[in-house]
């Protein structure tokens, strides 16, 4: 059976009761609901392209440990990702996000070292696999 295009996608997520943050050509991406009137990107993912998976995104900050150099900052974004590891999620990509100021786009607020965890899965695990993924801790904390 061919997967879903991500607007079937959505439609199924939202009916499974799953707040969805927006829609991209290849992947659905979810919200965490932080209070009633907001709502942000979870960092969790059901993706299309290709394989069906679920991808998740875990970050440490920089302004939250001054000083550590940015292989420490990728091996604490690491270590939250490390129960998933084992399973049977993959580490697929890292990035280092500057965190611009709205008002001064020249100026940089914080830097965001993040590491990308997918999980190919079939159609039956995918509600349970993005449940697991929104479980987990995203930002690395002192």
């Amino acid at each position: 059976m061919p997967n879903p295009t991500p607007s079937e996608l959505k439609k199924r997520l939202a009916s499974d009761g799953f707040e969805i943050y927006r829609t991209t050509a290849d992947a659905v991406q979810l919200a965490d609901r932080v209070r009633d009137n907001l709502i942000m990107d979870s960092g969790v993912s059901a993706v299309v392209g290709g394989a069906l998976s679920v991808r998740f995104i875990t970050k440490a900050q920089a302004s939250e440990f001054p000083g550590e150099s940015g292989e420490q900052l990728f091996e604490r974004a690491r270590q939250l990702g490390a129960g998933a590891v084992s399973a049977g999620y993959g580490e697929v990509r890292t990035s280092v996000v500057p965190v611009h100021d709205p008002g001064d786009r020249a100026r940089v607020l914080d830097t965001w070292y993040e590491v990308v965890f997918e999980k190919a899965v079939n159609d039956a695990d995918l509600l349970d696999q993005l449940r697991y993924a929104l479980s987990l801790p995203k930002s690395a904390t002192r």
